[in-house]
Formats: C-alpha cells, structure tokens, sequence
C-alpha cells in the first residue's frame, strides 16, 4: 500500500501545478475580490443603479454585461469598475434595458 501511495503521489502533485489554462490560488483570490468591490460599487452608486449587470474577472480583466437604464449608466459603471485596484482592463458587454 505504501508503494501505491509513493507512485501515485507525483500525479496528484503535478495535477495541482499551475498551467496556461488554470491559474494559481492568488489570481482567484484577487479577481474574486475586485468582482465583489466593483459589484458593491455599482449598488451604491446612484447614477449606475447597475443592479442587473454582471461582472465577471479574470486576471485583472473584467467584463461588465447585463442591462442598464441608460448609456450615462453603462459609462458610469465602466468607470467605477476602471477605479477598482488590480483592474487592467474593463469590456463593457451591457446593454441598454428595452423600453416595456
């Protein structure tokens, strides 16, 4: 039984490396935490009112889709998201909410 443990031991440690595709522990701590503080922002912000936008990060780079009120909303949102610290790049995907 031993044996087993000390063979199969290297495939575990190598399956835990990160690659290209898969990134460390860190960079999903941190793009965790710039999605929660630009989220908290939005909500607060009385011009963005984004609350049906999603923001999704990765490395740094952030993606903002969903559905504002208004183009002066969206710019606004870019830009509160532009503030965040550890933020390379915002992609604004949102679009404007159709009139019901």
């Amino acid at each position: 039984a031993a044996a087993m443990i000390a063979v199969s031991l290297p495939f575990v440690i190598s399956a835990c490396a990160p690659t290209d595709t898969r990134r460390s522990t860190g960079a999903v701590v941190d793009d965790a935490s710039i999605t929660a503080r630009i989220k908290t922002a939005l909500a607060r912000d009385p011009v963005a009112k984004a609350t049906q936008v999603n923001v999704d990060t990765r490395n740094g780079e952030v993606q903002l889709s969903g559905y504002v009120e208004s183009q002066e909303a969206a710019q606004r949102a870019v830009e509160l998201a532009r503030e965040v610290p550890g933020v390379t790049r915002v992609r604004n995907d949102m679009r404007l909410r159709p009139a019901s």
